[in-house]
């Protein structure tokens, strides 16, 4: 009976935090020269910026060449932190043990970032255009500088594994702890939150982020 009713509250708080604004959007910028999108797989978001503009270059930070493909021509770059045994272990939903599970849920994991570049994004109701303006764009570029782990030369970690989901994807480590109350989709969530732009309270699923989307569209 304790199991139900948590379960119940853990839900019913999702669903009424994610729909309080985070911001009151009445600052909005209007000189928005900058294109991010949005981006959910209906579990996992990532947030997917242009590979290179005038502000930054993220084959810097994540080489082409950690990738298998190692192709130079992609145009964009999907970011999503998670829990890295869930990351690594976990290709296919059929492949989720108890132990993972556990560990993700109790927070007691190590974290990692997921880079997927991409030759092209396609809005749908997965998938939407956020236009920004420089000042939110350096805000989303510092969070995601700031989740990562480094070496002494402030050099991303790369984790060297076969776990990857493609061609175009690999995996860094980063700092955070992954629990039932602070997911991947949470990171996305306080992302866009920093970034004073649409974004719930609190959330911990991506439909907790993408209803502020699907409003706009």
């Amino acid at each position: 009976g304790i199991l139900v009713v948590f379960v119940a509250l853990y839900f019913a708080a999702d669903a009424i935090l994610s729909r309080i604004p985070a911001n009151s959007q009445s600052s909005a910028s209007t000189d928005t020269n900058y294109t991010i999108y949005l981006l959910s797989n209906d579990v996992h978001t990532d947030i997917v910026f242009p590979v290179q503009t005038d502000m930054f270059d993220w084959g810097d930070i994540f080489p082409i060449s950690d990738t298998k493909s190692k192709d130079t021509t992609y145009k964009w770059v999907g970011i999503g932190w998670g829990d890295k045994g869930f990351y690594l272990n976990t290709p296919e939903w059929k492949d989720l043990t108890a132990k993972t599970a556990l560990v993700a849920a109790l927070g007691i994991g190590e974290t990692a970032l997921h880079v997927t570049y991409h030759h092209h994004i396609t809005e749908d109701n997965l998938c939407y255009k956020i236009n920004i303006d420089e000042n939110q764009y350096q805000i989303l570029i510092d969070y995601v500088l700031e989740s990562l782990e480094t070496k002494l030369d402030k050099k991303p970690i790369y984790i060297k594994t076969n776990a990857q989901y493609g061609d175009s994807d690999a995996f860094y480590e980063a700092l955070g702890s992954y629990s039932m109350f602070y997911s991947c989709n949470s990171w996305t969530n306080i992302a866009l939150k920093k970034a004073n732009l649409p974004s719930g309270v609190w959330t911990v699923f991506d439909k907790g982020i993408l209803r502020w989307y699907q409003d706009k569209k």
